[in-house]
């Protein structure tokens, strides 16, 4: 700032250096401003706000975390809707072999008319084998669990958060014929078992177990009665069974799954404005300010001119 008798000296021109100044800053602060508005960010770079901008650029990342996560719970629920539109195709052949299997249980119908209704009913055992071999998702085997032999579960862990914790697990059980009818081993489902339950000889109806060379089959044998197709009734019914507890643990998944999603969403938003409120600029406060500042920038002209003039008046001393 100019001191009194400055303006007496001409080889520093105090006044108009202290003009300089001004201006300058008036024309950083302006630069600033119009920085702000062409970006829309009231921070653009560390230095306009340190601390603002550590803490924005953590809610940014957890925000491009969750955003994943949700994604993330669309894909595990595409997975769970895939196996479950399984399930209910696999269900509708185990309602119809049970429905087979009733009308055989039946003494109307002969021999001939069983050994009929004993092929349809395999046929609906290879269906359900099937349909195991072909849900796939991303070269996932859904139904044929985890193991090479056709049985067991496949253990799924799907990341529904941007923490390491935030997870959700389930198991798909293996669903086919020596699942569902023979999962202990080969069995008999016909009238004839033997002491240790294993399939007797001539025995009616029988199930194989999954093993590694495949899912297991049902065989109906031409000496199948009718007491036999009574006692795979009971067989069917267990299959049906244990189908509404897959059905049942899926429905519960994908339960949590929505919630999660909801859960999510609702967090992306919060984090989302969090980081506006610290990053965005407001327009309507930037403009206000940069209107003050190319005032204060035309002022700082005029005066840094009318500084630059003051050593003239120096000249009349000479005179």
């Amino acid at each position: 700032m100019a001191s009194f008798g400055d303006l007496n000296r001409v080889n520093t021109n105090v006044q108009s250096l202290d003009s300089q100044l001004s201006l300058n800053r008036v024309n950083r602060d302006l630069a600033d401003s119009r920085m702000r508005m062409s970006t829309g960010l009231k921070i653009n770079r560390a230095e306009d706000n340190a601390a603002g901008y550590s803490i924005a650029t953590k809610l940014k990342s957890r925000t491009a975390g969750l955003e994943q996560s949700l994604q993330n719970v669309g894909d595990a629920k595409s997975v769970l809707d895939i196996a479950e539109s399984s399930f209910d195709t696999i269900m509708d052949s185990l309602v119809e072999m049970k429905g087979l299997a009733t009308q055989a249980a039946n003494d109307t119908l002969g021999d001939t008319e069983r050994g009929y209704i004993g092929d349809q009913i395999k046929a609906l055992g290879d269906d359900i084998n099937e349909i195991a071999n072909q849900t796939v998702f991303q070269d996932f085997d859904l139904l044929n669990g985890a193991t090479d032999d056709m049985s067991g579960s496949l253990d799924l862990t799907f990341q529904v958060g941007e923490r390491a914790s935030d997870t959700i697990s389930t198991s798909i059980d293996a669903v086919n014929v020596g699942e569902l009818f023979a999962s202990g081993g080969d069995a008999s489902l016909g009238a004839t078992t033997t002491a240790g339950g294993g399939v007797a000889a001539g025995a009616g109806i029988s199930a194989t177990a999954a093993t590694t060379s495949g899912q297991g089959a049902l065989t109906f044998n031409a000496s199948a009665t009718s007491t036999d197709f009574r006692s795979f009734l009971s067989a069917v019914d267990s299959a049906i069974d244990e189908m509404s507890n897959r059905v049942n643990d899926i429905g519960i998944t994908q339960s949590s799954l929505s919630v999660r999603e909801e859960t999510l969403s609702e967090s992306i938003s919060a984090n989302e404005s969090a980081k506006s409120r610290i990053m965005d600029t407001d327009f309507a406060k930037e403009q206000s300010k940069s209107v003050k500042l190319q005032i204060l920038q035309q002022t700082a002209t005029s005066s840094l001119a009318q500084a630059n003039m003051g050593p003239q008046s120096v000249l009349g001393f000479l005179g």
